[in-house]
């Protein structure tokens, strides 16, 4: 028990530049490859239903549930005054959330607590899995779970450093994308009932502000997370 807890409290060594850019690359190909994105994307909505989840649960909203569909949608339910701060805060959580939560992990990783990260997140899949409410949701919880366990768990440390890196890498570079289909589904005719076009109604400021107040969340993540990184110098 104690060489797990010092596994978890004690900082790795830093991996090379090479596998922080190789990575990097791969998180790319995973999100840039439609045919891999289509499965891919259900960790973005994981980490977007989970920030919803967890600013509800924060402005004191009673969390009813979270569902996870197959086409990578989903939606979280929760109770309380359906206008006010608190109900705009909850909507503005969703798309920044992937890129937040991979700055989050970006800054750990910097610190050196790659095991640290993944035990931490496989803490919050389990808090997630409790508040899943439908068959899909819950198998892609599961399956995105035993696959950071198995990681976690069985891993050599060198393994675990580069997983750990291949998800703060895949967080960042798939946010900026989760915001420019939410603008194309809406130009499409399609997301009337995103998250921006439900803080148009709540606001009165026009939806597109939101989306561009998404990006920008995503791309100044992203661009703090690349120095945090090493491969440029901050």
């Amino acid at each position: 028990m104690s060489d797990f807890w010092d596994s978890i409290t004690s900082a790795q060594p830093d991996p090379s530049i090479r596998v922080v850019i190789g990575t990097g690359v791969v998180a790319l190909v995973l999100i840039g490859w439609r045919p891999l994105w289509r499965f891919t994307r259900n960790v973005v909505t994981i980490a977007h239903e989970g920030a919803h989840g967890l600013i509800a649960a924060l402005v004191g909203r009673k969390l009813s549930g979270i569902r996870l569909h197959s086409d990578t949608s989903g939606v979280t339910v929760s109770r309380g005054k359906p206008t006010g701060v608190g109900m705009i805060a909850v909507l503005l959580a969703g798309y920044p959330g992937p890129a937040l939560f991979g700055l989050a992990a970006a800054f750990t990783l910097s610190r050196g607590y790659a095991v640290a990260l993944l035990w931490g997140l496989l803490l919050a899949l389990v808090i997630l899995l409790l508040q899943i409410r439908n068959l899909y949701g819950l198998w892609s919880v599961v399956v995105f779970g035993a696959v950071v366990f198995g990681v976690t768990w069985w891993g050599t440390p060198s393994v675990q450093s580069a997983f750990a890196h291949l998800l703060t890498w895949f967080l960042l570079l798939a946010a900026p994308r989760a915001v420019v289909e939410l603008q194309q589904s809406r130009r499409g005719g399609q997301g009337r009932s995103s998250d921006a076009d439900q803080l148009r109604r709540l606001t009165g400021v026009p939806a597109v502000m939101w989306v561009g107040v998404f990006g920008l969340v995503a791309l100044a993540c992203l661009a703090l997370g690349v120095i945090w990184s090493g491969v440029i110098p901050g």
